[in-house]
């Protein structure tokens, strides 16, 4: 067995004496806030729940946990789908679910293999939608090669479940040697995003209906671990890579710099971002970084590898998109500070909930 890199070692033993410190949750009842992916949710999952269920692999809280069975090392995971509406631009809950849960294996370099499914069904609800949701389901896992192998079905009564809930949980096989993770990111590397971010969220947005928009703008959600197996087959300096759901991309590098110990600076001007998105946003007065993708993730590599990682990720159908955005720094530790379009700097923090919720 290898001895960690110094560095690596020293910023888990630092998160391991901060996540010891007991978190205080000051509600005394849970809000909208608590699962929109931000501040106010990390503090219900370090007070409550990693607190009740501390172990060496849940402790990391990444989107999955790794760890080794009979000589193999799987990845596994569990995910929940509330999205509202059920049915939007470029998709529905049922491929969200899938797509979800195969892109959390996917970025911890695993390939996915089996699902489950449980369902939480209203009293009322068409079983048309449902036969319609469960064929989204089926066509989503053929096209990410993943089998759904058991599942579960409860009913609740009318008004008490908005229709159709869905939980699904995942497990894929790492074939390769590497090793990823939010410790591993340094000062000199390189932060991309796969392509343009914050579709999803707008689409949910306007699918409501309780705006007077209209725009053609359409769901990412897409199966990421083929443009996961590019990017690691051209480049074996990949330290970590996300998948920017809740709380979008921004959630993300603060996650990730807090983790490291790291601060990171972004580019303004270099992240992809669609002009029909970038309008939506400015009408609701949301930054793009804080809104949620289903087909984008968030990678970064080494900062000599970073134009390797770059073609290869767009010589990708997901990745054509892909973009160079920032790099990581020393200073100071657990900031992300964005250089603006006009030419200032400004700290992009993490937000207590999300402007937009229920979007997956």
């Amino acid at each position: 067995m290898t001895a960690r890199p110094e560095r690596e070692q020293e910023v888990l033993d630092r998160i391991e004496s901060f996540r010891r410190r007991k978190a205080s949750l000051r509600e005394e009842r849970v809000t909208m806030a608590h699962g929109a992916g931000g501040k106010a949710t990390q503090t219900l999952i370090q007070a409550v729940f990693l607190e009740a269920f501390r172990n060496p692999l849940l402790e990391p809280l990444e989107d999955q946990a790794v760890f080794a069975l009979n000589g193999s090392r799987l990845a596994c995971t569990t995910d929940s789908f509330v999205v509202s509406p059920l049915f939007f631009p470029g998709g529905d809950v049922g491929d969200l679910a899938v797509n979800g849960t195969v892109n959390d294996l996917a970025v911890a370099g695993a390939r996915p293999l089996y699902l489950t499914a449980g369902f939480i069904l209203e009293e009322g609800f068409a079983t048309a939608d449902l036969e319609r949701i469960a064929g989204s389901m089926a066509r989503a896992a053929a096209e990410a090669g993943v089998q759904i192998v058991t599942g579960d079905t409860k009913v609740v009564q009318r008004g008490k479940a908005d229709g159709c809930f869905i939980n699904t949980s995942g497990i894929g096989v790492i074939e390769s040697g590497i090793r990823l993770g939010a410790t591993r990111v340094k000062p000199g590397d390189a932060i991309l995003v796969s392509g343009p971010i914050g579709d999803h969220g707008i689409t949910i947005m306007l699918a409501r209906g309780e705006l007077d928009l209209v725009s053609d703008i359409r769901s990412d959600t897409a199966p990421l671990h083929g443009l996961v197996d590019s990017l690691l087959g051209a480049t074996g300096e990949v330290r970590c890579m996300r998948d920017a759901t809740r709380g979008g991309v921004a959630t993300i590098l603060n996650e990730i710099a807090a983790a490291a110990g790291v601060s990171m600076v972004v580019d303004e001007n270099a992240v992809p971002v669609r002009a029909e998105v970038r309008g939506a946003c400015e009408i609701l007065g949301i930054d793009p970084l804080y809104v949620a993708c289903e087909g984008r993730m968030v990678v970064f590599v080494a900062g000599d590898s970073a134009g390797e990682a770059l073609r290869a990720l767009q010589s990708h159908p997901l990745g054509r998109g892909a973009a160079v955005i920032g790099s990581v720094r020393e200073d100071p530790p657990g900031l992300v500070l964005l250089k603006t379009q006009f030419g200032g700097t400004r700290i992009v923090d993490m937000l207590v909930g999300d402007p937009l919720p229920r979007i997956c």
